[in-house]
């Protein structure tokens, strides 16, 4: 394995020609107090690219002693850090997201290659807003007694964060933004299969001159996440994951001092009425669903059709379908990329055999599939019930489960008959159902003739079941501060 030369992946991906030489190392450190450090046991696990099965990089792999270091360089940091003044900690966090925004190309060619999503959503998505949000709460750091009036209040202390694979760097950006604007340190923890552009990140806050031990990246597997979690110097943890894993945190730190913020698994109901914009609608049925191939907590991957419009929209979605381009993620007309992972695949495989034990009618796009690398074509079911399985548990793929409905009342109620309670969209040309389903539907984030809208000034998150607590928007700066 060589160092990577991102520039020729660049001009293939934007048919541009282009002077800059960016390069991958073979071997990424753990960032902490400041610096890149060897972890203490010495070990390193392979991040691949699953679109082609080779080794993009070495990670090193971090134990219990090197959380310990780390925490205590946050804990240090935090004692001054706290205290400087606000207009000046905005000014370290408004420099990173500058640095992000002039080092775009870079991560948006690793953030395609080490996750597998198309680079149009790299590069025109998943980029600029991390680099919003690092904006945004810059804007916020100094300004924090009138977001919270008549109110006292302080940093938490150390935070430990753990995010997904499905965003790295839009994730690391929603955690560590608020939490350093509002005077805390951080302790992050990427995703074991796309660590590459937190470290890319580390980079920068290097550069940017941030005071040490204010932000520090740690990787590794489930262990060293389990290691944050329980760590008795850490005062706050915000996880972003799956409801099993938030489940066991939200355990593990019962009776502690610890606060905590889940953002978890998604079931989303995407409603659409007679008199919607069919066309539009589709199109929002397939960003919905298909969109990063389906990796998304709040896809919406349950679809309710009024019975009227049933046939003309089927017709309509398998049309659309079969003009996705499923491809190599860094060719700029791809649409749909690869499966972040092979366990993921095997997950999407065993939810598929499900449906059609259950009796469900598949419909999948005709499509030939690399031997390569991990692929999934997009696909949806039809004769399903709320009893199915696929329609009730989470499978974080490009799959989609269709039902009807007659009435309002009738949706509503098929709409909430799941565990989950994060996302929702409406597709209607009357305010009075938007502002009804709005008001009675479960879900944290509902979406009105549009889905997968998001902006740093507005609040995510879930109920039941989708999680605890909001980030984002001025709820997100809450869920850092201490309030007397």
């Amino acid at each position: 394995m060589s160092n990577i030369d991102l520039n020729k992946i660049w001009n293939y991906t934007t048919a541009k020609e282009s002077k800059d030489h960016i390069l991958l190392k073979e071997k990424y450190d753990l960032f902490i107090n400041g610096k890149f450090v060897k972890s203490k046991s010495r070990k390193y696990f392979n991040s691949v690219n699953p679109a082609t099965d080779e080794i993009i990089a070495k990670i090193s792999e971090a134990n219990k002693e090197d959380i310990n270091f780390a925490v205590k360089a946050a804990n240090t940091a935090f004692k001054s850090w706290s205290k400087l003044k606000a207009k000046e900690r905005a000014k370290y966090i408004f420099r990173i997201a500058r640095m992000i925004q002039e080092r775009a190309k870079e991560f948006a060619v690793i953030e395609s290659m080490d996750g597998g999503k198309p680079i149009r959503e790299s590069r025109d998505i998943d980029i600029p807003l991390a680099a919003n949000h690092f904006f945004y709460y810059a804007g916020w750091a100094d300004k924090l007694e009138y977001a919270f009036p008549n109110t006292s209040h302080e940093p938490i202390g150390v935070a430990g964060q753990i995010i997904p694979w499905n965003f790295p760097l839009l994730m690391a950006a929603w955690k560590i933004a608020p939490a350093i604007a509002c005077g805390n340190t951080v302790v992050l923890k990427p995703a074991e299969t796309t660590s590459l552009t937190a470290l890319k990140l580390a980079e920068i806050i290097e550069e940017s001159g941030l005071p040490k031990g204010v932000v520090n990246i740690v990787t590794g597997g489930g262990k060293t996440g389990s290691e944050i979690v329980n760590h008795p110097n850490i005062d706050k943890i915000a996880f972003t994951g799956s409801t099993k894993v938030g489940k066991l945190i939200k355990r593990s730190i019962a009776g502690t001092h610890k606060k905590l913020t889940l953002e978890l698994g998604g079931k989303g109901a995407n409603i659409i009425f007679e008199d919607a914009a069919i066309d539009q609608a589709v199109e929002g049925i397939i960003n919905a669903i298909f969109f990063n191939q389906g990796h998304v907590c709040c896809a919406g991957s349950r679809l309710f059709v009024q019975e009227s419009i049933f046939e003309i929209v089927v017709e309509k979605l398998k049309d659309r379908m079969s003009s996705l381009i499923i491809g190599d993620p860094l060719d700029k007309n791809t649409d749909i990329g690869a499966i972040n992972s092979k366990e993921q695949l095997a997950t999407i495989k065993k939810y598929i055999n499900i449906g059609l034990e259950e009796g469900g009618e598949i419909y999948q796009k005709k499509c030939s599939i690399s031997e390569k690398g991990n692929w999934f074509p997009p696909t949806l079911f039809l004769n399903v019930s709320q009893s199915h399985t696929i329609v009730q548990e989470e499978i974080f793929g490009p799959v989609l489960a269709i039902q009807t409905f007659r009435t309002i009342d009738e949706v509503i109620e098929k709409a909430n008959n799941t565990p989950y309670g994060l996302s929702a969209g409406v597709w209607t040309e009357k305010g009075s159902k938007i502002f009804k389903l709005t008001k009675e539907l479960n879900a944290g984030v509902v979406w009105a003739n549009t889905y997968n809208k998001f902006d740093p000034t507005s609040p995510f998150g879930g109920v039941k079941e989708s999680g605890i607590g909001r980030e984002g928007g001025l709820h997100g700066l809450k869920a850092y501060l201490k309030f007397k």
